[in-house]
């Protein structure tokens, strides 16, 4: 049997959405939180979209921060890589239409040993086919 062709993958981005939350290993950050970033790119065919300028055949973005807010305040993570994974699977759970995504969760002000702007976790998660 020949294979489908799969259909062409557009993305749709969020960037940047910024979160007070209480993650993290140490006892102060789960008591006195902290801000966390987290982006997502969100691969899917908008093509549907294009042609209708409907928002019914498209990914509802604002339905996704809701969703990705829902699931970092929900729940205190020791790490931002379960939080990550968290997300992505959240997402692709939620949104039938979504192939595959992207979720970067930042850490700004992480405490290490030293100065850094942030600590950066990223995950790529796909649909089971």
């Amino acid at each position: 049997m020949p294979k489908r062709p799969r259909p062409s993958l557009d993305v749709i981005r969020l960037r940047n959405a910024v979160f007070y939350a209480y993650h993290g290993v140490l006892s102060d950050e789960q008591s006195l939180g902290g801000k966390f970033e987290v982006d997502v790119d969100l691969s899917c065919n908008v093509s549907k979209a294009a042609k209708s300028d409907s928002l019914r055949q498209t990914v509802d973005y604002e339905r996704v921060y809701d969703s990705i807010k829902t699931l970092v305040l929900g729940k205190k993570y020791f790490l931002i890589e379960a939080l990550a994974n968290t997300i992505a699977e959240g997402l692709l759970k939620k949104f039938k239409p979504l192939h595959e995504v992207v979720v970067r969760v930042r850490k700004p002000g992480a405490p290490v040993r030293g100065v850094i702007d942030y600590v950066e976790v990223e995950i790529r998660r796909a649909r089971k086919r």
